[in-house]
């Protein structure tokens, strides 16, 4: 029995050697090695554990986004705070590696939107508006518009009613040109005759059509009454009314 175990001594004894070489080895390395003794790029980084070197322990400058594989850190991945943006050198970070679909909503995005739009539609109502107010003076850089006493019609200011004073046809076609007008012609004076608020003279009014011309002062005048269009002798008298251009 005692033989046996002379036998064995030796076995064990050489793994009692063994095993404390393997704890001294530990305990060695454990306390001897640190990050100095570490060679640059020797560790890879997929053989760190997640959070085993916390962003504090890292000096400004001492990575750089070109040393970092695509999706190498996530978001997730970093402490809240622990990576500032004066950390990130310009140009850094750009839309190219960010996920937009990892990014929230930003709530004021869309009322600033409408915001723009809002005041863009504004701005063009307003334009819109100058200009209509524009046209609505000038024409072609000239004052527009119809005075009192007159109505726009077919594109001319038309007076409401007839003068009051009975003229020859030729005096009356004088003082409209004077007002910067003329007469009417027939039927455009009878279509003006429909319109609400206008009543043609009693007697008939003079137009600027002329008919059955048969001499120097022998010709005949349209004349638009309420039973019609018909014709006067030039030297007769009638009321009338003139149509003066838009343009004043």
């Amino acid at each position: 029995m005692s033989r046996g175990i002379r036998r064995q001594a030796p076995v064990l004894v050489a793994a009692a050697v063994v095993l404390v070489a393997a704890l001294g080895g530990t305990v060695y390395a454990a306390g001897k090695i640190n990050g100095r003794t570490i060679r640059v790029k020797s560790l890879p980084g997929n053989r760190l554990a997640l959070g085993s070197v916390p962003g504090n322990r890292l000096k400004p400058g001492t990575i750089k986004a070109e040393m970092l594989a695509p999706g190498a850190i996530r978001g997730e991945m970093l402490a809240p705070g622990t990576l500032r943006g004066e950390q990130l050198a310009p140009g850094s970070v750009t839309g190219v590696q960010i996920d937009v679909a990892s990014l929230g909503p930003v709530p004021s995005a869309g009322h600033a939107y409408e915001a723009d739009v809002a005041q863009s539609a504004k701005d063009a109502e307003t334009a819109l508006n100058a200009a209509n107010a524009q046209n609505a003076k000038t024409v072609n850089g000239f004052a527009a518009g119809c005075k009192t006493g007159t109505r726009l019609f077919a594109g001319a200011c038309w007076q409401v009613a007839a003068n009051g004073a009975s003229v020859t046809p030729t005096t009356a076609a004088s003082n409209c040109a004077g007002e910067g007008g003329e007469l009417p012609e027939a039927l455009a004076l009878a279509a003006f005759a429909k319109q609400p608020g206008v009543t043609i003279a009693a007697g008939g009014e003079w137009t600027g059509a002329i008919t059955n011309v048969s001499g120097p002062n022998l010709y005949a005048v349209v004349t638009v009454a309420t039973s019609g269009i018909s014709s006067e002798v030039a030297s007769a008298t009638k009321q009338y009314r003139c149509v003066i251009p838009l343009l004043g």
